[in-house]
Order: C-alpha cells, then sequence, then structure tokens
C-alpha cells in the first residue's frame, strides 16, 4: 500500500509538472521554419530600420510586449482599437498617449505577411520578436523566442489598469504584482532592468523628485529643470543616461540613489532586492543572460494556441 501511495504521489507530481510547462512545450522557436522561413529575419529588417531612425523605438517596442503580456497574457490584446465591442488597452492609464510604436508593428505586419504570403505570424509572435531584435539594436543580449501565440479577439482596459505595474508601486506592490503573473523577485529585478533604454514622462515620476526621500539630491535638482511641480507632465527625461544602449547603467544609477521612477529606486531601497541589483551593477554578462531567461518566461504567459484566438490580418482589429 505504501508503494502504491508513493506511485500515485510520484504521477500526481508527474502530471502537474507536465501541465506547468505546457505552455512551453506548445510554443516554440522553430514554429515559422517551414510555413515561413523568412518571417524572423523580416521582422527584423523592419525594427532594425525603425530603431535606426529614431533609437527610442526599440525601448517602446519592448514596451509593448511587456504591457501585452501583463494583461490577460502575451495575446496581442494591447494593439486593439477601440470600437464598439473593444474596451481598447491603449486607453489605459499606463498606456494613454504613453505606449507608442504602433505604426512600427503595422509595418511589421505588412512586410511579415508579404513574406509569407499570407498571414500566418501572429501580431502576439511579432510583439515577442520585435521586443528581442528592438534589445539586440540597441547592444544587448539575444535569446531564442518562443513563437506560436495566436492573437486575442478581445481585450481589456480594467485589465490593463489592474495588471500594468505603476510607476508609483512600492517593492511589496511589485513583488506582489510579479508573483500574480508567474514570475519571482529575480525576475522583476531582470525585467526592470529593461529600464536601461527608454524614457519617462514627468507625470511618472514628479512625485519621486518632490516628495521622495530615497533620491539623491542633486539628481532631484537637475529633474526638476525638466519636470516642474506644476506644468510639463509630458516632458521627457531618459530612464539611465544611456538611453540608446542597453547596459548595466540602470543598476549603477540605482546604487547611488538615482533612479528615476519611484518603482525603480524600490529595487535598491534596503529590500530584498538590493543584492541582486548590486550584482547586476557591474555583472553586465550575468544581466544579459538573465535577460534573456526572464524574457522567455514572461513571454510564456498564457499564451493563446492551437485553435484558441485567431491570426489577424490587421493587428488593431479582430477579424
Amino acid at each position: 500500500m505504501a508503494s502504491h501511495g508513493y506511485f500515485s504521489a510520484l504521477l500526481r507530481a508527474l502530471v502537474l509538472a507536465i501541465l506547468a510547462t505546457s505552455a512551453f512545450s506548445q510554443l516554440s522557436p522553430n514554429y515559422y521554419d517551414y510555413s515561413c522561413p523568412n518571417a524572423l529575419s523580416t521582422i527584423k529588417n523592419v525594427v532594425e530600420a525603425a530603431v535606426q531612425k529614431e533609437n527610442r523605438m526599440g525601448a517602446s517596442l519592448l514596451r509593448l510586449h511587456f504591457h501585452d503580456c501583463f494583461v490577460n497574457g502575451c495575446d496581442g490584446s494591447i494593439l486593439l482599437d477601440p470600437s464598439p465591442t473593444i474596451d481598447s488597452e491603449k486607453n489605459a492609464n499606463p498606456n494613454f498617449q504613453s505606449a507608442r510604436g504602433f505604426e512600427v508593428v503595422d509595418a511589421i505586419k505588412q512586410a511579415v505577411d508579404e513574406a509569407c504570403g499570407q498571414p500566418i505570424v501572429s501580431c502576439a509572435d511579432i510583439l515577442a520578436v520585435a521586443a528581442r531584435d528592438s534589445v539586440v539594436a540597441l547592444g544587448g543580449p539575444t535569446w531564442d523566442v518562443q513563437l506560436g501565440r495566436r492573437d486575442s479577439i478581445t481585450a481589456s482596459r480594467d485589465a490593463a489598469n489592474a495588471e500594468i505595474p505603476a510607476p508609483f508601486f512600492s517593492l511589496s506592490q511589485l513583488i506582489s504584482n510579479f508573483q500574480n503573473h508567474g514570475l519571482d523577485e529575480k525576475d522583476l529585478v531582470v525585467l526592470s532592468g529593461g529600464h536601461t533604454i527608454g524614457f519617462a514622462r514627468c507625470v511618472s515620476f514628479r512625485d519621486h523628485i518632490y516628495n521622495d526621500s530615497d533620491i539623491d539630491p542633486n539628481f532631484a535638482q537637475h529633474l526638476a529643470y525638466i519636470c516642474p511641480k506644476v506644468g510639463g507632465d509630458f516632458n521627457l527625461s531618459p530612464l539611465d543616461p544611456t538611453p540608446a544602449n542597453f547596459d548595466v547603467a540602470y543598476f549603477s544609477y540605482l546604487v547611488q540613489k538615482s533612479g528615476l521612477l519611484h518603482s525603480d529606486q524600490e529595487l535598491y531601497n534596503g529590500g530584498s532586492t538590493d543584492a541582486l541589483v548590486s550584482q547586476y551593477s557591474y555583472d553586465a554578462q550575468g544581466f544579459f543572460q538573465d535577460f534573456g531567461n526572464s524574457m522567455i518566461k514572461m513571454g510564456n504567459i498564457q499564451p493563446l494556441t492551437g485553435d484558441q484566438g485567431e491570426i489577424r490580418v490587421n493587428c488593431r482589429k479582430v477579424n
């Protein structure tokens, strides 16, 4: 009887392990190798041209993938425009007048559909590949993007407001938010490192520079010129001093109490993530490797596969 109980427990553990990895097994880096061998190179070419034209676009495309995955999984829902049946995530607080790069996604979709001869590549997969190619174009690491996602036929502005971490979040709120998406503290620190590229709006960091104590006074004074107490909501500041280079300056500046957002500096403010931030501030190789791993993990949040969803013809609307 004891051996029977042991084997049933073993079987149950095995089933749970299979279920936990089912998303990984459904997605594959080779998904388009036969159906459209030129898909990935086509995406790469459009992304590289867009980033060369405006290097800020790399951060914008990375952010689109992040904001897509954190709302009901990586399903391309962030790309859907408002319609009588779609309460667009573009109008959610974290995205409104802030999320950008939609025209580049349109250009990628058009180019890849032409290369494939038909709509084979999902908009969700385009976001995942474009995020990787953007990071590479700005000097960051590469990784094998898992592919085979399908596109949602719904969107949720309410879910976007609830699920995308806010710039005023505390460390405990950030940890809890990431755990709700199956990501741990290490993933939180690593993926926040994506802020090594790009810019943020004054409205996102005003409270941090005027009301927080965990900020270098000289840095706060410098930011006050960009972001006055009243007005200038859309004035931009780089998230770290090298916004067009994917590097570890983001972490170095957190150690110096010069994180732009409250949520950034929370990662190095006497809490459980301090050691990782400190490590990455001088270990670019470690950060690069871990970033690729965490991006793969994030890209596997609740993908639609098989006969779920659809392959959109136009990323902005359902078929």
